[in-house]
């Protein structure tokens, strides 16, 4: 719980200082602020799609043929008005790859929802509710097992609603802190639930957690910084905080994506995200002989995910 609190506080005040070090004057604030936002609708996004590929014949030095593809969007619909926001983002990502004579293996696999609605309280903070649903489109295997399901579509399942205040000093920023908010879990399909996989009962469908919820994001996708021209650069951090249940245990959702523009339609992409989840067991090779036996234990560890390439982007 100690970590929550210093991390959200952290963040804010790193960009409470950032924003406001220079401003001394209010009336110059208010100009700045306006210049900053632009009211009515405002949309956007980019579509990425990379593609791989290695081909060896005859190939004394040994290897395998290889391809792989990996599609990235993430669009955005957000509306402002002098005293009250409206924003809205969906990210989508699905990865493939194919080595040898094996068939096609997932490698990415999300389907992210955010909407976030605030009225003005003071200065640069709004009283906001947010609505955060994650999910996948695809079953996912531990491979090289590719018979039993590990996951799937709606299991898991992530709904987190929250009520709190949001600060919002321009367009590119917000820090949203809620101290009273509900994490829900649902894993709908049976044979998953019945083994209590990710977090839930054995049996059950869901689970229902109450806590702390911090969320922290800072996007710049216009390709026209002048610290980093032709560069989009998101990152975005969720913390949660459950007070029932090992309450210092802040489950961790970090994810960041960078596009160097390279022209048009070509840039490098890469895309990170860091997940840490108390509730979700990871196998565990108990043993250390490099087999993981069923019925071994599993624990809770950092999940990381990293995808790099070059291919075709359009921003919008």
């Amino acid at each position: 719980m100690k970590a929550f609190i210093l991390s959200a506080i952290l963040i804010i005040s790193i960009s409470s200082e950032y924003t406001f070090g220079q401003v001394t004057d209010t009336e110059k604030d208010l100009r700045s602020h306006s210049a900053d936002t632009v009211m009515g609708w405002k949309t956007g996004g980019i579509f990425s799609l990379t593609l791989s590929q290695a081909s060896l014949t005859n190939w004394v030095a040994g290897g395998q043929n290889s391809f792989s593809v990996n599609g990235l969007f993430s669009g955005f619909a957000n509306y402002t008005r002098e005293k009250s926001f409206w924003d809205n983002s969906l990210d989508l990502g699905y990865g493939l790859n194919k080595q040898g004579n094996e068939g096609f293996r997932k490698t990415d696999d999300k389907i992210e929802v955010v909407s976030k609605y605030g009225l003005k309280a003071f200065n640069r903070f709004y009283y906001t509710a947010l609505l955060n649903f994650r999910t996948q489109m695809t079953p996912g295997y531990n491979y090289p097992d590719a018979e039993n399901k590990i996951s799937d579509f709606f299991s898991p399942a992530y709904l987190t609603l929250a009520l709190g205040l949001d600060y919002k000093p321009n367009d590119y920023f917000s820090a949203f802190l809620a101290p009273i908010s509900g994490k829900f879990t649902f894993v709908t399909d049976q044979v998953l639930a019945d083994h209590g996989a990710f977090g839930v009962q054995p049996g059950e469908n869901s689970r229902s957690e109450i806590g702390g919820y911090f969320r922290a994001i800072y996007s710049k996708n216009d390709f026209k910084t002048e610290i980093l021209k032709n560069v989009t650069f998101t990152t975005k951090i969720d913390l949660f905080s459950n007070y029932a249940e090992r309450p210092q245990n802040v489950d961790v959702n970090w994810e960041t994506l960078i596009a160097l523009k390279v022209n048009k339609y070509l840039s490098v992409n890469f895309n990170m995200q860091l997940i840490y989840d108390d509730n979700i067991g990871v196998p565990w090779d108990k043993n250390g002989d490099g087999t993981i036996e069923e019925g071994e234990t599993v624990r809770s560890k950092i999940q990381f995910k990293e995808i790099f390439g070059a291919g075709f982007t359009y921003k919008f």
